[in-house]
């Protein structure tokens, strides 16, 4: 049997210390210049009998498949992405949550490609509300889009940089999608990027581990939640009351 050669990455060693060995991480995070980005849980597309999950779209995904996904978001993702909250909540850091919603009840203002995928959660729908388990609290900054990447179509980035943020931990669905697309341009924005595994899903766990790859190491450090909230409990530096 033929061997299959190994992947051999000459560009590796220069991603790792640019992107995700850089000290400058450990700084932004120390001082608060961190925000928990959480994407696209919203009854649209991470509930069954809504959106994509209806049930004229039964055939879409197919049943195995819809099976798998929201057994991931019920074991992991949600339970994860809630404790995560939590973590930058009690540490004094910004959770951001963005869904798809369009600025119109007819979608009129929506992306070409949301238009072609047929994608639409109008204002005030139920399809744009997000799950209850890792919805907004308080006055969480909440961003509107209505394409896959969060940069590309939001001012999310003018936000982010009022704030002072640099450094953006990655949550939501789908991994292989607007997670993606949103690690790699904030990647290119400038952000230290980190998509944390087990709070992250998309449809099938192949696609799920695709994705990873692809960002692991070149856009984005790849962390369990565990490994995330132990990083921000022992690197965020307590401000002493005035």
């Amino acid at each position: 049997m033929k061997e299959t050669p190994q992947v051999i990455d000459p560009l590796l060693n220069d991603y790792r210390k640019a992107f995700v060995t850089n000290p400058r991480r450990q700084f932004h995070l120390e001082h608060h210049n961190a925000a928990l980005l959480c994407i696209d849980v919203q009854y649209l597309d991470a509930a069954r009998g809504f959106g994509v999950f209806a049930a004229e779209n039964k055939q879409r995904p197919r049943k195995s498949e819809r099976d798998y996904y929201f057994d991931r978001l019920k074991k992991q993702v949600l339970p994860n992405m809630r404790a995560l909250q939590e973590c930058f909540r009690e540490n004094d850091l910004e959770v951001i949550h963005c869904r798809i919603c369009a600025l119109t009840q007819d979608g009129r203002d929506r992306s070409p490609g949301h238009r072609r995928l047929n994608l639409l959660a109008p204002p005030g729908s139920k399809e744009a509300e997000f799950l209850p388990e890792v919805a907004p609290q308080g006055d969480e900054i909440v961003i509107d889009k209505t394409a896959s990447g969060v940069f590309s179509s939001t001012n999310l980035h003018y936000v982010l940089n009022n704030m002072g943020i640099r450094s953006l931990y990655l949550v939501g669905v789908y991994t292989n999608e607007c997670v993606e697309t949103t690690a790699r341009n904030a990647c290119d924005l400038g952000y230290f990027v980190t998509v944390v595994d087990d709070a992250c899903a998309t449809v099938t766990p192949e696609l799920h581990q695709a994705s990873l790859d692809t960002m692991r190491n070149r856009y984005a450090r790849i962390l369990t939640s565990a490994e995330a909230i132990t990083e921000i409990e022992r690197t965020v530096l307590v401000e002493e009351p005035a």
